[in-house]
Order: structure tokens, then C-alpha cells, then sequence
């Protein structure tokens, strides 16, 4: 029993990026739930993690998908010491537990959760009524053996994971698995933490030895070119507690058939229409003959407004054809007023920016620091019109 007020006991596992998205480390009689679709790479993940725990208890892996021999396998190819890793194919839960409690392991990890099965539960394995049960057996078992306890779970097609979605509720922890198509970069985000923070991400790369950690993520999110380029800015974004840098691109196009097209990738649609409605009332860029694609580079999904800024100038530079300098920053909300707001932890991204060797930033006036932050100059703007004069050269009459 831990007392209020009392810090929260944990395991660091060893992988900085993992211990990041738990919030420190995994906590002894949590249990977690890992989705993502098929050969992402979750049980070269888990097994790594279960090489790093480190704890003297050991691990219990259990899988019902693959034999010992194939896990075996795996293990060889990603090399290091596995000694304190117990294997066993098998999808009866109450084997599996009854193994578990014999050798009381500091971590007990369920590939896949559908398909283990109890006998007491007269349905086949992946029915709703055996996913719930077994998921609650092994909460149940966590919380009185004081075992983390890491389930995989399939996803759907839709990218959710499969099954009712009372397993997220069961459980402490929801990490979804994520990719790119195409891309070797792997992501790995907490949709629910009652330990640390939700949404924080962990970055890795698939490489034939394993995943390793991606410690500084603005390596897959910003590969731009030295010299100026139209309609392509660099913004900070927050996700979890962690500053990224990410680029943000826009681009204009004349109209060629009927309705002018509003494409957007890794943003909101609908918020991308309220800007170039503030673009054209307050500041004189009119897109309404125009096709407009607007797109954040590398695949991320931003869901907060500090987007609003740089895509809003990103447009303009494309429809005047003016490039952006490269070592910009921007960042800021939008107002239907024309104003430009500012965003939560505003100095945390303009420190980002400068160690990642930006040299100038355009900020909302409210967000900029007290003192001076060394290495780069800063100019906040209260309006858009202001913002786009300041990057912009003024266009003749």
C-alpha cells in the first residue's frame, strides 16, 4: 500500500524514449495496452524492453501467436543478454498465470491478448466476452502480485484497438504504435496515462538489429533544403511535454475546374477554412480562385491551433511566390478578429528553436520571454497583417 502524497514506485526499462511515454519508467502492478497493426514491430519492442528491464525478478513473456523457438529467433537477431527472459508458448490464461505467480516476475507480457483464452469462459478466443474477462483477470493479477503487466492488442482497420473499448478503460496505460507508410520511423504515443502524461511520444527507427531511440525527432521532421524555398515554414509544435519542430507547407494553385479544392494533411480542414477566411478579411491575401493544399511533412498530425500562423504565411509565400528565409520560426493562433494569439509555453518553443539553430522567430507578442534568449532574435506581432508584413516584402500597386 502506497500513501498519499507518497512518490509513485518505478522501473526505469532502460530506453530513454519508452521511459518518456510511461512517465519515468513502468510502475509495478500497472498494466498497459499496446496496439498497432501487424509487423510494426511490437514484439521486437517488448522484447527489447524486456532485455533493458533489468529487474532481478525477470520476465515472463507469453505468446500465443508465435512458438519459443520463433521468439528465440528474434532474440538472437537483436543480440544482448536475454538470460533473464522466460518464454512460453501458450494461449490457456490460466496456465499462463499460474506460471506467473510460481515465478512472481517483475514484468509479465501477453502477445496477443486476443488470442488467450479462460476455461471458465465458455466463448472462443478474440470473443468480446473472453477479451474482457482475461483482460480483467490480468488487472487482477497485477494488482496483487505488484507485476507490470504489458498486453499487445491487434488493431482494426481504422487504427483502433480491436475488441470492446472497455479493455482501455480496464487497463492503466493505452500506447498506440505508430508508422508512416514507407517510413522506417516508428512512433510510439500514450493515448491514456493515469501515470504520466497522455500523449506523450517516444521515437524510434527500425533497423535490422531492432528499434533504436530517435532522441532528437527534428531529424525526421525537418530535412529541408539550405536555401530559401516558397510556401515552407518551421513551427514548434507541443506533443506530450516535448517541443518538436516540425515543417509545414503551402501551396497555391489557380483553379482550373469549378470549386477551388482545400486539401490538408496533418491538420484540420475545417480550422484550415477559418484561416483563409482571417487570410482574406484582415490580411488582403485572397484565395477564393485558388486550389489550396496545405500539408505538415513527415506524416504528423498536429491538433493544436499554434499551426494556425505559419500555414496562414506558408499560403501567402506561395501566392506571391516569395521565398521564406530557412532559419524561421513561427508560431501562433489565429483569431477571426484578424489577431494572433498566443499558445501555451510559448519561451519552452522558441529554446527549442534556437538549439536547433534557428536564428530568427515570429511569435505572438504575448509570447515573448522576459529576457533574451541566446542565439536568436524574436519579433512578436499582435495582428496578422502585422505578421506578414514582417516576412513579406509589400506587393506594388
Amino acid at each position: 500500500m502506497v500513501a498519499a502524497g507518497e512518490p509513485t514506485r518505478r522501473w526505469p526499462v532502460g530506453i530513454a524514449e519508452l521511459d518518456r511515454v510511461f512517465g519515468g519508467g513502468l510502475v509495478p502492478g500497472s498494466v498497459t495496452l499496446l496496439g498497432g497493426e501487424p509487423g510494426i514491430g511490437k514484439s521486437t519492442l517488448l522484447l527489447q524492453l524486456a532485455q533493458s528491464l533489468g529487474q532481478p525478478q525477470g520476465v515472463l513473456y507469453a505468446s500465443g501467436e508465435e512458438s519459443s523457438a520463433q521468439i528465440a529467433l528474434r532474440a538472437t537477431r537483436l543480440g544482448g543478454d536475454f538470460g533473464a527472459v522466460r518464454l512460453t508458448a501458450e494461449t490457456d490464461l490460466d496456465a499462463i498465470l499460474a506460471l506467473a505467480g510460481e515465478m512472481r516476475p517483475a514484468l509479465l507480457v501477453i502477445d496477443s491478448i486476443q488470442t488467450m483464452q479462460l476455461a471458465a469462459v465458455p466463448s472462443s478466443a478474440g470473443a468480446v466476452t473472453q477479451l474482457r474477462e482475461c483482460t480483467a483477470a490480468l488487472v487482477r493479477f497485477a494488482k496483487s502480485h505488484d507485476t507490470a503487466v504489458l498486453i499487445v492488442g491487434h488493431v482494426t482497420k481504422d487504427g483502433a484497438i480491436a475488441g470492446p473499448r472497455m479493455l482501455e478503460h480496464l487497463v492503466d496505460t493505452v500506447l498506440y504504435f505508430e508508422r508512416d507508410a514507407g517510413s522506417r520511423f516508428r512512433r510510439v504515443r500514450a493515448a491514456k496515462n493515469r501515470f504520466g502524461a497522455a500523449n506523450e511520444l517516444g521515437f524510434f527507427l527500425m533497423q535490422e538489429s531492432g528499434l533504436r531511440e530517435v532522441r532528437n525527432p527534428a531529424a525526421i521532421y525537418l530535412a529541408r533544403a539550405p536555401q530559401p524555398v516558397v510556401g515552407s515554414l518551421v513551427m514548434v509544435t507541443r506533443d506530450g511535454t516535448r517541443p518538436l519542430l516540425v515543417e509545414v507547407q503551402g501551396l497555391t494553385d489557380p483553379a482550373r475546374f469549378g470549386t477551388p479544392r482545400r486539401v490538408a494533411q496533418g491538420i484540420d480542414s475545417g480550422r484550415l477554412a477559418m484561416v483563409l477566411a482571417v487570410l482574406n478579411r484582415h490580411g488582403g491575401v485572397s484565395l477564393q480562385e485558388h486550389d489550396v493544399f496545405a500539408n505538415v511533412v513527415g506524416g504528423l498530425a498536429i491538433d493544436e491551433p499554434a499551426w494556425d500562423l505559419p500555414v496562414a504565411i506558408a499560403l501567402a509565400s506561395s501566392l506571391a511566390d516569395e521565398p521564406l528565409p530557412p532559419d524561421l520560426m513561427v508560431f501562433g493562433e489565429l483569431g477571426l478578429t484578424g489577431e494572433v494569439r498566443p499558445v501555451p509555453f510559448g519561451e519552452e518553443r522558441i529554446q527549442e528553436a534556437a538549439k536547433q539553430g534557428f536564428r530568427r522567430a515570429l511569435v505572438p507578442k504575448e509570447n515573448l520571454p522576459r529576457g533574451k534568449v541566446e542565439g536568436i532574435d524574436l519579433k512578436g506581432v499582435s495582428r496578422i497583417d502585422e505578421a506578414l508584413a514582417a516576412v513579406l516584402r509589400p506587393r506594388p500597386i
